[in-house]
């Protein structure tokens, strides 16, 4: 694995450095050649996982300051960005209101966990459904969409949900690899996938692609809006993974009456609700109507509301934990990522690195004389494939949307909206349907032993196809309807 490790960071900076020495195309400022060359070296560590996101964010960093830094500017190639203008547009990305939400969010998915209100609500949604193995799924799906509202990470919501589906598994004497077990574990990763893109705020690749659009097209869109676009998709394909679960995988048993006795006696272990529990409570509802009104009722962006929010959860006596609770519990090292993502895709838009590629791969293949759905289908069917080869969507959507953005760009006037092209983009990136490596939380549903990888695809290959058809469907329809197109 080591050895792996080595000869995938040798072939990034290979690759790296004969993409800055070959000659400069015709079109392409040096700048934009070194951005491309800095996301060859990017993608080659993000697909291989040659070394920890968080280290790969660093070597970025490096890289945009000292070789964009030396290279002439895209305005005035007689100067050059030098290499502090360059650390500027390097650590942009820490300054992108996206990433403050994203920020912001972590602080609430942690407050969940601290306090247990995140189990309490999973428990006690699984008591309600009936023990038939049917209404199991159901009551998986009903969780993961619930705890998508306020628990603004897939990866914790897996955390919630795969030790409870596993203990129902194992007090019905049935081993990890049993079918139920598989059942219960995909159906769960399924949905989460499925509500990243119903819910501006349940995934922080959503973050990425609004940070780039942003900066492109002054756009931004509010909680609501969000949700009026992508959470209609989102209900229909929670009711296709209900359809395909259950027809594809049949449990050993399918009364499972011992599973609701199970459910309410680790209900009841928790005990009443505590006071921190209910603080969270009302800070998390009152943060979801102030996401979901936002332009309506207040002039408070989603950031903006979610800092507060922050501000009150960590007040003494008003809040529900101390910083010091806290503080090991943020994931920093993603935070960094993810805004590094946001500079990597700012870098390539500035110095037309982004523009180049479009130029010379998406409008290479005639994308931009094709119709609207022609374009549409491409592009969702091409970012399908691609994410085969990423373990994060969050670095998928830093390499593809800006691509995606310089294709809009050089449209030029359009009769349709191209920041909604770029956004329903954005909504395929979620797509993780296929492999466990396709996210973060596939990968620990499939760390239990629950599932194959076979047993994964079996089922992620119609969702992914019925996925893809409704994208087509929605963009001829609905998205046009509501005018997002």
């Amino acid at each position: 694995m080591q050895k792996k490790k080595i000869i995938s960071m040798i072939a990034a900076i290979v690759v790296f450095l004969i993409i800055i020495l070959l000659p400069t195309p015709e079109g392409l400022p040096v700048a934009g050649q070194r951005a491309l060359a800095i996301l060859a070296f990017a993608v080659i560590l993000w697909i291989t996982e040659a070394v920890t996101y968080p280290v790969s964010a660093a070597a970025i960093i490096g890289l945009i300051t000292i070789f964009i830094g030396l290279a002439p500017t895209v305005e005035d190639p007689s100067v050059t960005y030098s290499t502090k203008g360059a650390l500027q547009l390097a650590l942009g990305g820490f300054s992108n209101t996206a990433v403050g939400l994203v920020a912001g969010a972590s602080f609430l998915a942690v407050a969940m966990e601290i306090t247990g209100l995140h189990k309490r609500i999973a428990l006690y949604i699984m008591s309600k459904v009936g023990t038939k193995a049917s209404s199991l799924v159901i009551g998986t799906i009903l969780v993961s969409i619930v705890l998508a509202f306020f628990v603004p990470s897939a990866t914790a919501r897996a955390g919630t949900l795969v030790p409870i589906l596993l203990g129902i598994v194992a007090a019905l004497s049935l081993a990890k690899s049993s079918k139920l077990s598989a059942l219960l574990m995909i159906t769960a990763v399924q949905s989460i996938s499925i509500w990243n893109i119903g819910i501006k705020t349940a995934a922080a690749q959503n973050m990425v692609a609004l940070g780039f659009m942003g900066e492109a097209f002054g756009f931004d869109i509010t909680w609501g809006k969000w949700f009026i676009y992508a959470a209609p998709w989102s209900i229909l394909m929670s009711v296709v993974l209900y359809f395909v679960m259950t027809r594809l995988i049949k449990p050993e048993m399918d009364d499972l009456k011992d599973s609701k006795g199970l459910i309410k006696a680790q209900l009841n272990e928790l005990g009443k609700m505590s006071k921190k529990e209910m603080k969270l409570v009302t800070i998390s509802v009152l943060l979801l109507i102030a996401w979901a009104t936002e332009g309506i009722l207040h002039p408070f962006d989603s950031t903006s509301v979610t800092f507060i929010a922050v501000a009150i959860m960590l007040l003494p006596g008003v809040g529900v934990y101390t910083w010091k609770e806290v503080e090991g519990k943020i994931p920093w090292g993603t935070l960094i990522v993810f805004a590094v993502g946001v500079s990597m895709g700012s870098v390539l838009l500035s110095t037309k690195g982004a523009e180049w590629l479009s130029l010379n791969t998406l409008e290479a293949m005639g994308l931009s004389d094709m119709p609207l759905i022609g374009i549409i289908m491409v592009l969702s069917l091409f970012n399908i494939l691609i994410h085969l080869g990423f373990a994060s969507a969050t670095s998928l959507s830093s390499a593809f949307i800006p691509i995606v953005i310089a294709l809009v760009i050089s449209m030029g006037a359009t009769d349709f909206s191209g920041p909604g092209l770029v956004l329903i983009q954005q909504f395929v990136i979620s797509f993780g349907f296929l492999l466990p490596v396709s996210a973060p939380q596939n990968m620990l549903a499939y760390g239990t032993g629950a599932f194959t990888s076979k047993d994964l695809l079996k089922s992620g290959i119609p969702i992914t196809l019925i996925g893809y058809l409704l994208i087509i469907l929605f963009s001829m329809t609905y998205w046009q309807w509501v005018g997002l197109l």
